[in-house]
């Protein structure tokens, strides 16, 4: 359950989602294969979330750019010819709609994962088995 759980430490400690499942999972592996078992679906669980969150970032990059560079054309990138940057203004409404699109997504996530980390830990609680949807098998 602890395991599970200390996916919420990244709240507190830097990189304690990875931190504290790695750590109670390589000292307790051997003991059952339960924990074995709970302690890859966590790690496996926020290494998907990890590829998930950079994937995401990289949607919304681009709008991070055409904000910036507004209505900037490619020859003002790049000779950086009497160009200024605009950061006082949104550069249009697909912009907008771009970025709020890519914040509602990382909205659902964050709720998602809150979700499916506290069913895991009551799952290993009752002593089920579980299994993380959306979970890339890192390690198997």
């Amino acid at each position: 359950m602890f395991m599970h759980l200390g996916a919420f430490s990244k709240y507190f400690i830097p990189f304690g989602n990875y931190i504290i499942p790695i750590l109670l999972w390589s000292t307790n592996k051997d003991k059952s294969d339960f924990i074995d078992n709970h302690g890859k679906e966590a790690i496996n669980f926020q290494l998907s979330i990890l590829l998930y969150t950079v994937i995401l970032a990289m949607f919304s990059f681009p709008f991070f750019i055409f904000n910036i560079f507004g209505d900037a054309s490619i020859f003002d990138l790049l000779h950086f010819d009497d160009f200024s940057f605009n950061f006082s203004q949104a550069s249009g409404f697909r912009t907008l709609i771009g970025a709020s699109f890519v914040g509602v997504i990382a909205l659902i996530g964050f709720f998602l994962e809150i979700i499916f980390v506290i069913t895991a830990a009551l799952k290993a609680n009752n002593g089920e088995t579980y299994k993380y949807p959306l979970s890339i098998r890192f390690i198997k």
